[in-house]
């Protein structure tokens, strides 16, 4: 069983930034994906950054919506997965989920609030 914590969610105006944490029980070079997805009241989950073969450093790829802004990385002493988001528009407010897949099997962490004002 994979926990997954994220913290870093806020409120924010646009055209400011943020960075999402999140916090593996797992070592992360273990896992064989991480993701962050969001979800907006009334739309689908999405995925919106990805990093894949992390045990050989990571691929990342990203939404075409927020390619150029949002920056997905690791921190492998610190298991941690972080996404670094930069010039925010209010279209980014959702919630945001990380996300792991090790062995076929995926989690979720419990999400945290991202609300950027106009």
């Amino acid at each position: 069983q994979v926990q997954l914590v994220e913290s870093g969610g806020g409120l924010v105006q646009a055209g400011e930034s943020l960075r999402l944490s999140c916090a593996t029980s797992e070592r992360i070079f273990f896992l064989n994906a991480m993701g962050w997805y969001r979800q907006a009241p009334g739309k689908q989950r999405e995925q919106v950054a990805g990093m894949t073969s992390i045990p050989g450093g990571g691929t990342p790829n990203y939404a075409d919506s927020v390619l150029g802004r949002f920056t997905i990385s690791i921190d492998g002493p610190k298991n941690t997965l972080y996404l670094q988001m930069n010039s925010l528009k209010p279209e980014d407010t959702a919630v945001y989920y990380c996300h792991a897949k090790i062995l076929s099997r995926d989690y979720w962490g419990q999400g945290t609030q991202v609300t950027v004002s106009s």
